[in-house]
């Protein structure tokens, strides 16, 4: 089975693809999982203390008189967790679908005979052990306290798995959205080039690094400016 044989024997999975590329099912899963992370979060948060961490984080930009207008506005933990989970649902096949387009294009650049339809596969299945990360998520958010902040969960990340840095730090936010599976990913990702190309591993490797280099980054370059 695919769901098993790209983390045991990938290649196996990647040479089916080059055959008849699917990325659905990979990409359903990420969405459905990402969607359920999100509503069993903030159905079991506490709704108060969510409502004063979010208005503690806007105070530093924000007078008395917008805070509590924009409190009286604010949806509650279960409708964000509605719109998040929809969010979810339709994001990561978006961003699926523009990886798809950057493999097409890499291909062409590259001489390389790959279709659009094997680039989205690549980027599913490649992307797909992120699955692990959201799956220990949902789990911590089915036993958490109610008062567990959303980041504190997700343990593949730099912060909280190896630091825990203060929101007002420089790199909070680079280090709570860096996932190490996407280290993970990317190898992943350059096997699948290879496999579905023939391409050597130099190639490989960096047609895979390139779009986590660029964002990472970017945004690692944004957070110390």
């Amino acid at each position: 089975m695919n769901l098993i044989d790209i983390f045991l024997e990938p290649a196996k999975v990647f040479t089916q693809q080059k055959e008849k590329p699917s990325p659905w099912l990979p990409m359903l899963i990420l969405a459905l999982v990402s969607a359920a992370l999100f509503l069993t979060y903030y159905n079991r948060v506490d709704p108060e203390w969510l409502n004063g961490q979010m208005m503690a984080q806007m105070g530093d930009e924000m007078t008395a008189a917008q805070l509590e207008q924009t409190k009286s506005t604010m949806p509650g933990a279960k409708t964000i967790g509605y719109i998040s989970a929809a969010g979810a649902a339709v994001m990561i096949p978006v961003l699926l679908l523009i990886m798809g387009v950057y493999y097409l294009l890499a291909g062409k650049v590259l001489g390389r005979n790959l279709g659009f339809m094997h680039g989205w596969a690549l980027g599913a299945w490649g992307g797909f052990p992120a699955v692990l990360g959201m799956l220990v998520g949902f789990v911590g958010a089915l036993t958490m306290a109610p008062q567990t902040a959303q980041e504190s969960l997700m343990l593949t990340y730099i912060d909280p798995l190896f630091v825990q840095l203060p929101r007002d730090h420089a790199l909070s936010g680079f280090a709570k959205g860096f996932d190490l599976l996407s280290i993970w990913s990317i190898g992943l990702t350059a096997l699948g080039w290879k496999v579905m190309t023939g391409s050597r591993w130099g190639e490989a490797i960096a047609v895979a690094i390139i779009p986590s280099v660029v964002i990472y980054g970017v945004w690692l370059i944004v957070a110390l400016t």
